[in-house]
This record gives structure tokens, sequence and C-alpha cells, in this order.
């Protein structure tokens, strides 16, 4: 099974409370895809509180959502309930929960900001959360580690939606946009051609006949 990534915020603040959580539910009936069902569900509620106005509460619903998609993950595995159904359920709601929250987000904005471009930065930064999940998902399972380090790793959810709930709860939603926006594709770009030279110079060192200055030096 794969390993599981944590972010930075993942790591320092959420799993701290979900995996309590999820100790106490393994002993319950409750089963890893009803708390997936479950953190979907406090993101639209989280949509529905942008759409009535009510920023506050918005923003701790998507930060709250984030600690509860932890839950499934962490639950599964001390219930022995792991499944790829699972995976793909979580994987796929998560992306819906994405779309919703930066959508209300936007909406928020452009019922109480008077910026411009509101909704061309709206769909810059989902744009850029699809691309990011999707670049982690469609890279091969033998080079997916690449991107749990460094610049590469900073648009991760947990991170998005830390984010998205300090813009939301501030009610500065639009800077909060242009933030998510410029990382997520910023990452985006820098994995692409971060994978393109790693994988072209390991399939240099990888053709037959091609020899290390080392081996070079040996034969001299």
């Amino acid at each position: 099974m794969e390993t599981v990534y944590n972010g930075y915020i993942s790591k320092h603040i959420n799993r701290k409370m979900s995996e309590p959580m999820a100790r106490l539910l393994a002993k319950t009936k409750v089963t890893p895809n009803q708390m997936t069902w479950a953190a979907f569900s406090i993101a639209l509620l989280s949509f529905i509180s942008f759409v009535l106005g009510h920023n506050i509460i918005a923003g701790l619903l998507v930060q709250l959502s984030s600690i509860v998609d932890g839950i499934d993950g962490s639950l599964a595995r001390l219930k022995g309930m792991t499944s790829v159904f699972g995976s793909f359920l979580d994987s796929m709601l998560d992306r819906y929960a994405d779309i919703l929250i930066v959508l209300g987000l936007t909406l928020w904005s452009l019922s109480h900001e008077t910026y411009s471009g509101i909704w061309l930065v709206g769909f810059l930064a989902i744009a850029g959360i699809i691309c990011v999940s999707y670049t982690r998902a469609r890279i091969d399972s033998e080079h997916r580690h690449l991107f749990d380090k460094g610049f590469k790793s900073l648009a991760s959810r947990d991170i998005r939606l830390f984010l998205i709930m300090l813009g939301a709860v501030i009610g500065q939603a639009y800077f909060c946009l242009i933030v998510i926006a410029v990382l997520t594709n910023l990452v985006v770009f820098y994995r692409l051609i971060y994978i393109y030279r790693y994988l072209g110079q390991k399939d240099n060192r990888s053709k037959p006949g091609s020899q290390s200055s080392e081996d070079l030096q040996k034969h001299r």
C-alpha cells in the first residue's frame, strides 16, 4: 500500500486531531467511507455558508472538513478496511469539495468585495487546485515521492484549505484566491519542469553504452 503523504499542516495540526478521533471511531460501527462522505458534507456546508454570507463560519468549516478528511484513511487502517474503491471515492469527493469551497469563496468575494477580475482569479484558483491534484495522480507511484518535498509540495491540499480558512475568517477572499491561484499554478509548472529534467537525466543514465565521467576516467 502506498505510504500516506502528510503535508505540513496535516502533520502538525490536522493529524493531532484526526488520529485520536479515528481511534475513538474504530470502536464503533462507523465506516471509512461514511467519514469520507462526512468530510464532503462539511465542505458542502462551507459552500452554503459562503453563499449565505457567513464567511467566518464557512472558513472554520473548511478547516473542519480538512481535519475530518484525514479520519477515513486512519480509520480504514485501524479497522483493516483499506480498499481501492475507498481511495478512489476519497479522491473523487475531495476534488468536488475543493471546487465547491473555492467557488463559494469566489461567490462571497463577488458579493462583499469590489475588486476587478474576481471570476478570473477564482477560475485560475480552481484550475490550479485541479491540476496540482492531477499531476500527483498521473505521475507513476515510483516517482510520486518526488512531489513530497520542497516547493513541489507547497500546494498540497492541507495547505490550500488552511490558507482558504485564513482568508475567509479575516474577510480577504480576493487576495486569498490570488495566493491560491498563483501558488498552485506555479507548483504545477515547477513539477512539470522538474519531472522533465529528472526523467531526462534518468533516461540518459539508463541508455545502453552510456558511461559516467568516472567510467571514462578509468578507461583513459
